[in-house]
This record gives C-alpha cells, structure tokens and sequence, in this order.
C-alpha cells in the first residue's frame, strides 16, 4: 500500500500558508493595518502655491489648533494636486498664483467641528460669524458632517499677486477665509467690485482646470470627478 497522505497534508498546508487561510511556522499573523490614504504633497508638484494651513493653528473659527492636523501641509488626491498645480501655472502667466487654507481634512476634523457648533464657546462669532448664530452654522449647510476635503478632492484656496522679486501679496475677496455669512456667496452683490473681479477669476481658473466651486463660499472648490467619491479617510495630517 502507498502511504501518501502526510505529503497530501504538507503539500495542503503550503497552500493555505501561502493564500494566508493559515497561520504557519510560529503563531498567530497580526492583521495588516489599513493603508493609508492615496494622498500626495502638493508642494512636491509646485512649492510655488503657497500653504496657509489654517487649521494648524489657532487662526480658525474655533480659536484653537483641530485635531487631526499635525503639520501645515496641503495633501489631496493626486488627480486634484495635479489640477492645482496646473491652476497655479496658467495663474503665474497673468502674474497670480494660488495660497491654500485647507486641503485634505480627517474625518476627525469634521467631527470636531461639529462637537464645536454644538458647544457654548461663541468668542469667535464677531470674526466668523457674525450674523449667523452659532447654533444654525450646521443647518445652513456652513458646517456639514461630511466634507469632499476628506476625501482628498476639496480645496479651499484664494489668489495672490506676485511681484517681481518673488514676493506674494494676498487681493481683496471681499471676505476672510471661512467667514459663514451670505456676504461669502461667490455672486453676492455687497462686495466691491474689485472682489467680485476677484472672485470671478479665480473661479474661471479652477473651474478651467476641473474644479467645482461652491456658490455659498468663494474659496471652495471640488474637483470633479472626485477619485474616492465613497471613502472619507481619518489619517492625520502629518
């Protein structure tokens, strides 16, 4: 009689090692960890954009540095870096270039602003908000508890004028960055004309290059088609 079950096992257990439906040679696998978000740097593509990151810091609407935000860099899905990049070249023709506020933003960001809006602490409405009270923020759609910058393809951005020795000086928008008021609406008629002229351009410069703006901000752009439309990643910003 031939005896060729203990090579039937043998040959059986390399392949379930192998396919991972088994643990071999010493123990229990520890699960792979997820991977990260397929983000990219956008100063890797042109450090010329400059980066005000403002959630970073303390210079934000809820006065304090946001979780999820260990470094001031502008990350998004590649798709979208390579259209901000390529926004920021047909600007610099013109003399403009781009200086972003936000980009990707963690899921835990999103959750913090709106644990803020529900929160008693109103020091920064006369600075952001004040003719809108703080507790009709999320319901006016100002505040959302899902965010395209958490999916990599959003940026909030403005223009800037350079010079010719390389300097850069911010134009007038009419309105601060993230200023929850209907003054911030991208057509709204009670800015100067020199903001509206400013809005105008940098709309018709990111939506050229595949960007979606908002109507209620003018600093708001998604680029379409988004590349995870269905994924909001929680990494932290480092």
């Amino acid at each position: 009689m031939i005896r060729c079950a203990p090579v039937f096992v043998a040959i059986a257990c390399a392949v379930s090692c192998a396919l991972g439906l088994a643990a071999c040679g010493g123990g229990p696998r520890e699960p792979k960890p997820p991977p990260g978000p397929p983000l990219v740097a956008v100063r890797d593509l042109d450090d010329t954009i400059l980066e005000d990151i403002r959630y970073a810091g303390p210079d934000n609407f809820t006065g304090a540095p946001v979780p999820g935000y260990e470094a001031p860099r502008c990350l998004l899905a590649e798709p979208a870096a390579r259209a901000l990049a390529a926004v920021q070249a047909d600007l610099r023709s013109i003399g403009m270039g781009l200086q972003v506020f936000d980009c990707y933003r963690p899921q835990r960001a999103v959750d913090h602003f709106l644990r803020w809006a529900e929160g008693p602490d109103d020091r920064a409405r006369e600075a952001y908000h004040p003719r809108v009270p703080k507790n009709e923020l999320v319901a006016r759609g100002y505040i959302a508890p899902r965010s395209a910058h958490s999916r990599g393809a959003a940026v909030d951005v403005t223009l800037v004028a350079l010079d010719s020795w390389g300097g850069a000086t911010p134009v007038d928008m009419g309105t601060p960055f993230d200023f929850f008021d209907p003054r911030s609406r991208a057509d709204a008629a009670d800015v100067s004309p020199e903001a509206r002229e400013n809005r105008r351009l940098l709309r018709e410069a990111m939506t050229r290059r595949g960007f979606r703006p908002l109507a209620e901000e003018w600093w708001h752009f998604t680029f379409q088609p988004e590349p995870y439309p269905d994924r909001s990643f929680d990494v932290p910003v480092r």
